[in-house]
C-alpha cells in the first residue's frame, strides 16, 4: 500500500520528482497526498499556461495556484527568502490573462516541490477537495 512507502529522498532531483508523478499522482482527479497534489498542481498550471494559453483558466486553477502557493510557503525550513520567490513565481502564474509559457518557472517551482518532499519523506493524506474540478 502507498500508505506504508516512503519518498526516495535519495534520488536526484529528477528522478525524486518522477518518482512522485508516478506513484502519487492518479492519472485523473487529485492526488490522496500532499506531495503529489503539489506537483500535480504545478504540472497542471504549467500545461494550461503552455497548451492552452490559460484558456480555461477559472476557479479550479486558481485553487490550485492557491493551494500550491499556501502549502510551499507555510514550510517552516524553507527560507523567507525562498518563499518571496515561491510568491513572486506564482504571482506570474496568478496572473492568467497574460500565461507565462517559459520552462524555468516551473522548473522553480517543481524544485520547491522536491525539496518540500526531502523534507517530508513520508506521505501527508491529503483530503479530497470535492470544489476541485480540475
Amino acid at each position: 500500500m502507498t500508505e506504508h512507502i516512503e519518498i526516495p529522498v535519495q534520488e536526484n532531483d529528477s528522478a525524486l520528482a518522477q518518482w512522485v508523478w508516478n506513484n502519487l499522482v492518479p492519472k485523473q482527479g487529485q492526488s490522496a497526498w500532499v506531495q503529489g497534489e503539489l506537483l500535480r498542481c504545478v504540472e497542471k498550471l504549467c500545461w494550461e499556461a503552455q497548451n492552452n494559453g490559460n484558456g480555461n483558466w477559472g476557479r479550479s486553477f486558481r485553487m490550485l495556484a492557491d493551494y500550491l502557493e499556501k502549502t510551499l510557503c507555510a514550510e517552516p525550513a524553507f527560507s523567507e527568502q525562498t518563499r518571496q520567490l515561491i510568491r513572486k513565481d506564482m504571482a506570474t502564474v496568478k496572473n492568467y490573462m497574460y500565461p507565462y509559457t517559459e520552462d524555468d518557472l516551473y522548473d522553480r517551482l517543481v524544485s520547491h516541490v522536491v525539496a518540500f518532499c526531502r523534507l517530508h519523506p513520508v506521505l501527508i493524506p491529503k483530503p479530497h477537495n470535492p470544489k476541485q474540478v480540475r
